[in-house]
């Protein structure tokens, strides 16, 4: 195995090599990229949240210098492409009513699309907006979850009655009601999961290019998975054949699930690139992203945890409204179904479980995949019943955790929501965290320093993550319209230097650096003579891109299959080089041997010259030494840990302080602990924010309160405190690294370990439950009455 510094290359701490670009100014975003004769579009966006569109006039604004075109619905339907917006997950009966590219005739949440301007610059195009005069009906708007169910609600879509998106459920609900007939104690709760607005550091931006003569269309966009961007543009969007359309994703700042989808905007701009027939550019403002960057979250719930006496979970019931916006997002039916229903045992042993789902449509921004994607909103359900377990039968949250924990004996476990938890060592977390925290002692702390008007808590979260969705077969079974699946392909040069071309589509994660360390490992060649390439449809094979903590689990391993594909040929060539057997062949620290004599040996770069002079090349072989491979897992991956929040609160002011924030994970094997380390707590610090600071308000006609940073409360840097890791290791049995996801953990466990604390905190004054974002003055008006539901 290669080393660096004398350490194996696998689990070492390098340095991203992505960094030093980014942290100099010299990274290279979409709106970075200028081309001649680039011309910009804008977008004119519905104020109301429900309106019939009567007419539009654009003649005013069509006459300004410098306009080159203004577009409406009508104009795409006479063009002649598709011009919708698809669904990429399809469940039974569900309702899609028809997303086009800009709204023919009703607008349907605050920023609906409504025509499209392309002007020689972006302040001619921005005028252009003002100068629009559109006919607005405005008519009463569907806007909170549960009114938006009921009899005489505004209707989002006639296609949908009573603005159902689809009805869905999981497990056994006769054996589930069953099983709380024997329990002595039920915990129940109304759990608020609110919604969240990403906010990546870039907004989203394209830059579209079609030449007519040869049809070809190239587009350079934020893009979390290139290749599903193309495939959707052809299919759905603008009818060109996939093979001519090119999608290439440079540096992106950030996504965190907003950018996998495909938007109406994107869509538009290419097709305004057809229209004009000169490269057209669009970049969100701050306060679009607001308004169009699918939301995340939005869950209201019932949920009930039935325990025996000895606080042994007997079932668990859900039900859930979903809210999807007044629109069905790329992947948004999975978020609150497959991914969230699925993850409902928890990391335990729970004999009966059913979960019921209502998707609703409303008058707002559609919700979609964000960092977690259902997997944060099981965890804080069952992670909550926990603590409301633990309070009603006298059971120290700890233990009411270790007594139901998958024992690790009884892996491969099957749950009862489809899931089969291949590996897993729940109660080595747990413990650990115990450990570091200094759990008895904190307790003794805890009683003191309430003697002194001081009320502190602590809150654990146990957690599980299904990531890394797969085999496709059973996805596509399960209504994905789209493989899960990962590309590779593995060049060595005649010179020895080797480029890995990945389907994943890295925009953060440090794919460079641990996609270069896996080849390392498994050619034997120093790190440095690595490149990854990533995020171009024209430069690799057809790749799924990134999401759902996928890249290392699927995309990694598609990498080492392609690496042994490599190695093999070039096991052939070295045999016949050295006159030998390949069976009589070692292949170590990037050179074959002949056993016994490592004084003959032939390094992958003298085969690899070999492999392109072709001179010398057993018969039959073809010259050239790469390998293309293709990586479909045979189970999900299941990262797993436990995390624990300290607070303090202030009875004076409500203000939560978090004092302490511990993570113990297990991720399976680590390729570089350094990204492991800053991805968890990048996923921790918008766990917080969901906890204590960030929601999305509308009003009742569906304008979105929080609209920018002003009011919408992203967590800043000092208010959180230095957090605190550590991991233990269980390898995944099934795939060649023994990897599982870690883009995730982070976010999927901290909101219930926040408040599980915050709730703890405020046990003194009668306080059982507090929804997100636990501020201030919520949390001073729970400690003034006490909250018990």
């Amino acid at each position: 195995m290669a080393q660096t510094n004398g350490s194996p290359i696998l689990g070492s701490a390098i340095k991203r090599r992505e960094d030093p670009a980014l942290i100099t100014g010299k990274a290279r975003y979409t709106d970075d990229l200028q081309l001649p004769g680039m011309v910009y579009a804008t977008i004119l966006r519905s104020p109301y949240a429900h309106a019939a569109i009567k007419s539009i006039d654009t003649s005013a604004a069509a006459a300004m210098p410098g306009v080159l075109g203004i577009y409406t619905a009508k104009d795409i339907v006479k063009s002649g492409v598709p011009g919708g917006i698809p669904v990429g997950w399809l469940l039974p009966d569900m309702k899609i009513p028809e997303h086009f590219m800009l709204t023919k005739d009703t607008a349907r949440y605050v920023g609906d699309g409504v025509a499209l301007i392309v002007a020689e610059d972006r302040y001619t195009a921005h005028d252009a907006l003002e100068a629009i005069v559109v006919d607005y009906a405005p008519q009463t708007a569907a806007v909170n979850l549960k009114a938006a169910i009921q009899p005489g609600a505004a209707q989002v879509h006639s296609a949908a009655p009573n603005n159902i998106a689809f009805d869905w459920e999981i497990g056994d609900k006769a054996r589930t009601d069953a099983a709380f007939a024997g329990a002595a104690h039920i915990a129940h709760l109304e759990i608020v999961n609110n919604r969240l607005i990403p906010n990546a550091m870039e907004p989203r931006a394209v830059l579209a290019d079609y030449n007519s003569i040869t049809g070809d269309l190239a587009i350079t966009m934020t893009s979390q998975n290139p290749h599903i961007h193309r495939l959707l543009m052809s299919l759905a969007s603008l009818g060109l054949p996939e093979h001519k359309i090119r999608v290439i994703a440079p540096e992106v700042g950030g996504g965190f699930g907003s950018k996998i989808h495909h938007y109406a905007d994107e869509a538009l701009t290419a097709w305004g690139s057809m229209q004009v027939g000169r490269p057209v550019k669009w970049v969100a403002t701050r306060s679009e992203t607001y308004l169009t960057d699918a939301h995340g979250r939005d869950h209201v719930t019932t949920a009930e945890l039935a325990v025996d006496a000895n606080g042994k979970i007997l079932g668990l019931r859900v039900d859930t409204l979903a809210n999807m916006g007044a629109y069905l997002s790329t992947f948004a039916p999975a978020v609150p179904t497959y991914l969230y229903g699925t993850l409902m045992s928890g990391e335990y042993d729970i004999p009966a479980i059913h979960c019921h789902v209502l998707g609703v449509f409303t008058h707002t921004v559609p919700v979609d995949a964000y960092r977690g994607a259902g997997r944060p909103e099981a965890t804080f359900v069952v992670e909550r019943l926990m603590n409301e377990a633990a309070r009603i039968s006298g059971i120290d949250p700890a233990e009411i955790r270790r007594r139901n924990f998958v024992a690790p004996d009884n892996f491969p476990f099957q749950t009862q929501v489809a899931l089969a938890y291949d590996s897993g060592n729940y109660e080595g977390t747990l413990d650990l965290a115990l450990k570091h925290i200094d759990y008895a002692n904190f307790r003794k702390e805890q009683a003191e320093a309430r003697k002194n008007g001081r009320y502190l808590g602590i809150g654990l979260s146990s957690y599980i993550e299904a990531c890394g969705l797969a085999p496709s077969a059973v996805v596509g079974s399960l209504g994905a319209q789209a493989g899960q699946w990962e590309s590779a392909v593995v060049r060595v040069h005649a010179t020895g230097k080797v480029t890995v071309y990945s389907g994943s589509s890295g925009h953060g994660q440090g794919h460079k650096t641990t996609f270069a360390q896996i080849a390392s490992a498994e050619l034997g060649i120093p790190y440095e003579d690595i490149d990854v390439i990533e995020g171009d449809t024209g430069a690799m094979p057809h790749g799924w891109g990134t999401y759902g903590s996928r890249s290392a689990a699927v995309g990694g391993s598609a990498i080492v299959m392609g690496a042994r594909k490599v190695v093999d040929k070039a096991r052939t060539i070295a045999a016949h080089l050295l006159e030998a057997a390949e069976e009589d062949l070692v292949f170590e620290n990037g050179s074959f041997h002949v056993k016994g004599s490592p004084d003959q040996a032939k390094s992958l770069a003298d085969v690899s010259l070999q492999a392109y002079l072709a001179h010398n090349l057993p018969k039959g072989l073809e010259p050239a030494l790469e390998a293309t491979a293709f990586y479909d897992p045979s189970n999900f991956v299941f990262p797993f840990g436990t995390h624990v929040a300290v607070v303090e609160v202030d009875p004076a002011t409500g203000q939560v302080d978090l004092k302490r924030y511990l993570a113990v994970d297990d991720v399976g094997n680590v390729i570089n602990p350094m990204v492991v380390d800053g991805q968890i707590h990048g996923g921790i610090a918008q766990g917080v924010g969901q906890a204590l600071y960030e929601t999305a308000v509308y009003d009742s006609g569906g304008n979105l309160l929080s609209g920018s940073m002003l009011d919408y409360a992203v967590p800043k840097a000092h208010f959180l405190p230095s957090f605190e890791t550590d991991r233990t290791v269980t390898p995944c049995p099934h795939n060649p690294l023994g990897v599982k996801g870690v883009g995730e953990a982070g976010s999927i466990a901290s909101p219930a370990a926040v408040i599980n604390a915050v709730v703890d905190a405020l046990s003194p004054f009668g306080v059982t439950h507090i929804d997100m974002p636990a501020t201030p003055e919520k949390v001073w008006k729970a400690m003034q009455g006490g909250v018990r539901r």
